[in-house]
């Protein structure tokens, strides 16, 4: 059944920085490629993170690690490095996925209580016309030619996570199509 459709595809390379908006991108189990590939780590050794370096939110990732650190050592008037994440930070999921409509409730100050209304820094912007993802939760979404199984709602409440069981490529325009 088509719920919808994928209206923006974007990628985090490094942990709390600004993302960036894909025309498409290739979905492995690990997520999109390139995403939240990096942390950015002071020479003390201290993995930076979104609430701890709040301006980090403000520099824009582009994926070339010498050129994010240079970015960010800048905003930050500090010295970092960049190192692999190796792994999903914090437990989060492969793919995240949220709805246009979320966000224009969100917007509008209608979100669940004890949930934020902040950026949810989706990988995945869907419309939704007459679906709501929230009630996905165990079930599998066809994506372009990537299938994702909905595990969870994130603590912030806009959207869901997703694991990767079948690679492929998710791009803007493709169908959304519910398992």
């Amino acid at each position: 059944m088509t719920a919808g459709t994928v209206v923006t595809v974007s990628v985090y390379p490094v942990r709390g920085c600004a993302g960036r908006s894909l025309p498409r991108a290739d979905v492995g189990p690990a997520g999109l490629a390139g995403d939240r590939a990096w942390a950015a780590v002071t020479g003390a050794g201290r993995q930076l993170r979104g609430k701890d370096a709040p301006a980090l939110a403000g520099v824009p990732a582009t994926g070339d690690p010498a050129a994010d650190a240079a970015a960010i050592t800048a905003a930050l008037r500090e010295p970092v490095h960049l190192e692999p994440l190796g792994s999903r930070p914090d437990g989060g999921a492969a793919v995240h996925l949220v709805s246009r409509q979320a966000l224009d409730r969100a917007a509008a100050g209608i979100v669940p209580a004890g949930c934020g209304a902040d950026d949810p820094r989706a990988n995945l912007v869907l419309d939704l016309p007459g679906d709501d993802e929230r009630g996905w939760v165990g079930r599998r979404l066809r994506l372009g030619s990537a299938v994702l199984e909905v595990t969870r709602l994130p603590k912030h409440c806009l959207g869901v996570y997703a694991e990767v069981v079948q690679p492929g490529t998710v791009a803007v325009g493709d169908p959304v199509t519910t398992e």
